[in-house]
């Protein structure tokens, strides 16, 4: 038991001889941590009227929703590592989606090995970090279904897999399954079962539910396609290759490349787009749906109260913007993604519209559990936001993708590419108050030096 735990349960003990209420404890909160993969801020709570996501938006109204949030780097092994240990990604640290945090900050304190020594259960259910065995002494439980693959976590029971090597069956499957049939269904299962446990325990806890859509293969019930209407879905409007960007802005998006039916080279048709979009769409609905019954089990347990809950998307995922699919590119629809925190006590209904990034989640944790940030950690706690206070706050976020480095303001976003030595190679502007879908790079306009010569004296 950690010293400060004792303290409390000393503290507690006296409070008990005195007669007083048992209400009154002052007990560690709990932590929830609900991550989703390449999850866009295409919901309800952030003005999509499209999306249905009623549970996800019910908990951003419960707490405080982060209007402007971006990760460091848009690749989900790298980006997760960096979330869980509080640095930043460099050129040799957190590049890929296989990162390590163990192999890459070797001797970093992570943030379920902090709560772990403070007294917290620590379980990772899912996908938490990338690789399973990353960071294992710092989790009591680390659980994923059977049968998932480290690499991509696709199985038989997902889709009917190609026998030709290297190739992963089609990209999205319609199946008349119930919820629990995916491995995210299970993922659920398993999660509400733990609060059922760590109720009884009474020990603090830090749950940690990972999942997987709507990460590719978009697979799901057929239920949650049927919220989709295939006339519904529309391209968008920006879909054609951009030809004022330098050629580092833009990829193959190989990632989808892998799926039968996908071609090799060039464009997808207009009909793959538009299944693949309304599949996206039908795999948000279908994790909200079982985020719901996660958080639903959280209030019958009766643990809400004394329970922080924050929900993160890994990054964001590009659909058909700029003519390109998948992560991995310096756009902001790569970079932007969806954060929320409730934070028991601090009140509801909070849109916070400051610039954070997800190097953030790290110190802020901690200190709402009233426990010490360690030196390394790179972030800021957003507590002071949590609380509605009115603070001076960053100006800017950083957020990288191999040699690209992009800064992003409540106005602009801009994007240079360097050499190791720091040479710059090619650079891209963009001005969100007149141009959010990132259409028109303005490093050609005569205001562009003076716009950039102030980012830069930011960072």
């Amino acid at each position: 038991m950690s010293l400060r735990l004792l303290y409390l349960c000393l503290g507690w003990t006296l409070i008990l001889s005195c007669g007083s209420d048992p209400e009154v404890e002052d007990s560690p909160p709990n932590i929830l941590f609900i991550a989703v993969d390449d999850l866009r801020p295409e919901l309800g709570c952030y003005g999509e009227e499209h999306i249905h996501s009623p549970n996800i938006d019910r908990l951003a109204a419960s707490g405080t929703l982060f209007w402007n949030s971006y990760c460091n780097i848009p690749v989900c092994g790298a980006s997760r590592a960096s979330i869980i240990t509080g640095l930043r990604p460099t050129y040799t640290r957190f590049k890929n989606y296989f990162t390590r945090a163990d192999e890459d900050a070797p001797g970093i304190p992570t943030l379920p090995g902090v709560l772990k020594a403070e007294g917290y259960k620590t379980i990772s259910n899912g996908k938490i970090l990338h690789v399973k065995e990353d960071s294992q002494a710092d989790w009591d439980e680390i659980w994923r279904p059977k049968g998932a693959s480290p690499r991509d976590y696709l199985n038989v029971e997902n889709i009917a897999l190609d026998t030709k090597e290297g190739a992963r069956g089609y990209p999205y499957e319609i199946a008349a399954a119930a919820d629990s049939a995916y491995n995210d269904g299970k993922i659920t299962l398993k999660s509400i079962a733990d609060l059922a446990s760590l109720k009884q325990s009474g020990q603090p806890f830090f749950l940690a539910v990972g999942y997987l859509k709507p990460h590719l293969p978009f697979n799901a019930p057929g239920k949650y396609w049927d919220m989709y209407p295939p006339e519904s879905i529309a391209l968008p409007d920006n879909r054609a290759r951009p030809d004022d960007v330098p050629d580092q802005a833009l990829h193959n998006f190989g990632e989808l490349r892998h799926y039968s039916g996908v071609p090799e080279n060039g464009p997808l048709s207009d009909s793959l787009a538009h299944t693949l979009i309304r599949g996206y769409y039908a795999c948000v609905s279908y994790t909200d749906a079982l985020i719901g019954q996660l958080l639903d089990a959280l209030e019958e347990e009766g643990l809400s109260e004394n329970t922080i809950v924050i929900l993160w998307g890994d990054h964001g995922w590009n659909l058909m913007e700029h003519g390109l699919w998948c992560k991995h590119c310096n756009y902001r629809t790569s970079l932007k993604a969806p954060l929320m925190i409730r934070v028991p006590g601090t009140g509801s209904g909070r849109v916070s519209r400051e610039m954070v990034e997800f190097v953030d989640i790290y110190p802020t944790l901690l200190d709402a559990c009233s426990i010490p940030v360690p030196g390394h950690a790179q972030g800021n706690s957003l507590m002071p936001l949590v609380r509605g206070e009115q603070v001076n706050w960053k100006s800017q976020v950083e957020s990288v993708w191999k040699s690209g480095f992009t800064y992003t303001s409540q106005s602009h976003a801009y994007t240079e590419w360097r050499t190791e030595t720091d040479s710059v190679l090619a650079r891209m502007l963009f001005d969100h108050r007149t141009d959010p879908a990132e259409n028109d790079n303005l490093m050609d306009e005569a205001t562009a030096h003076d716009v950039i010569e102030a980012m830069l004296e930011r960072k």
